[in-house]
């Protein structure tokens, strides 16, 4: 081997400090990609060459190249949005999404999302998010990933009341009264408290509930509604639907007529003529104020989609503008055995490879990773880092073009031999 051979060797180690500066350029030129992980350079050495002396083989080296370039797939930093769709994961998953040109599946922890104008949860370069649907009895279909869509167009059909639930208590010390007269229901009752209730057309009609104590731990209710909302209403500006009679113990707490039930409602508006409406009483007679602590019932008006809200567990719904929420889709996420075989496809992507195994498919959760709702994953770049680099790459890049420089002297004395 001669001189000539070291420059060459020079020349290599040239090449792949320039590839470092590209990797370290790369990095610090994503700083703040949302979503990027930054990759580091391994270096290795070149083949020896053997030299047979008298001491026996000896090896020299060729010089270097670049081994392998490894991606950092550390947590990166979050940044709050309050953008709807926008979602960072904590943990090792990545977002599935889908190239509805070529049907590829990729992954990406790139959370900036929005709808398009179909309706399909994509990402900013137009990859379709994949997850599992929930079915019109609102359970969820594991199985096959498919796109989440949203109809921001749709109807929510109107859902008449069939139960209403009264938590209350009413007052120990309230006076005894006689029987409720409709007539005078305010004069005759110790209590009252109202519900509003839908028919099967989605119009709300209020309800009217009278208590009225009649002995110790007896009390009678008395439900009403205005006479014009009914087909049959009665003489009086109210009509009552239902009644009965509710006890307690000794100690506050019910004893009997916990649920009750009206007649089959016939409503004015030409809406269902029998609807049967069932009020439970979880009712206490303790000495205090009497009050109503919450109160419930299942029916709604029609509406139109609103909003769509992501959930922190990847529930995606539909926000209505009856007050209603339906669960349309639940995002997934995907694991590795081994990230860093995963091949970089440009825009924070990824495909898998045999090197990086078949994902492991799932829901956000401990395994899989944790969503954090209107917030963003930062690039995991670390600048002091990459300047470090940056400064070992030109010191090695420096001194590689010295032995070349060196070289030529050395080669050009020798040329000077012949003089």
């Amino acid at each position: 081997m001669g001189l000539s051979s070291t420059l060459y060797t020079a020349i290599s180690g040239l090449q792949t400090n320039s590839q470092a500066m590209t990797v370290t350029g790369n990095n610090i030129a994503n700083t703040n990609t949302v979503g990027f992980k930054s990759s580091s350079t391994v270096f290795a050495d070149l083949l020896s060459a053997n030299i047979a002396s008298s001491g026996g083989n000896s090896e020299v080296g060729q010089g270097s190249q670049i081994q392998s370039v490894l991606t950092d797939f550390s947590q990166g930093g979050f940044e709050a949005t309050g953008s709807s769709t926008d979602l960072a994961i904590q943990g090792d998953g990545f977002l599935i999404v889908s190239d509805s040109a070529n049907d590829v599946q990729l992954y990406t922890r790139n959370g900036s999302l929005s709808f398009d104008a179909d309706g399909y949860l994509v990402t900013a370069d137009g990859y379709r998010v994949q997850g599992s649907s929930y079915n019109e009895d609102g359970e969820l279909v594991n199985g096959n990933l498919g796109d989440i869509q949203v109809d921001h167009v749709a109807q929510i059909a109107a859902k008449k009341t069939a139960e209403v639930t009264l938590q209350t208590n009413l007052d120990s010390d309230s006076e005894i009264l006689g029987a409720f007269d409709i007539a005078v229901p305010n004069d005759t009752s110790n209590y009252v408290t109202t519900a509003t209730v839908y028919d099967s057309l989605g119009t709300s009609h209020l309800t009217t509930c009278y208590f009225t104590k009649t002995a110790d731990q007896t009390w009678t209710w008395n439900l009403a509604v205005d006479s014009d909302d009914l087909t049959a209403g009665g003489a009086e500006d109210l009509t009552v639907v239902s009644n009965g009679v509710i006890t307690f113990d000794e100690n506050g707490n019910l004893a009997t007529g916990e649920v009750g039930a009206t007649g089959a409602l016939a409503w004015a508006n030409g809406s269902d003529q029998n609807q049967d409406i069932t009020f439970n009483f979880e009712t206490t007679q303790f000495d205090s104020k009497s009050t109503v602590f919450s109160q419930n019932q299942d029916g709604y008006a029609s509406g139109e989609v609103t909003a769509v809200d992501i959930a922190a567990d990847g529930t995606v719904s539909a926000v209505y503008s009856n007050g209603e929420t339906i669960a349309v889709a639940m995002i997934s996420l995907a694991t590795f055995t081994n990230p860093d075989g995963l091949d970089s496809a440009g825009g924070s992507l990824f495909y898998a490879t045999t090197e990086s195994g078949n994902p492991t498919l799932g829901y956000p959760g401990s395994s899989q990773g944790t969503l954090v709702i209107q917030a963003l994953e930062l690039s995991n770049v670390d600048l002091s880092s990459e300047f470090v680099d940056l400064i070992t790459i030109q010191n090695a890049y420096t001194a590689n073009s010295r032995v070349i420089t060196t070289t030529d002297e050395m080669l050009q004395e020798l040329l000077n031999l012949k003089r």
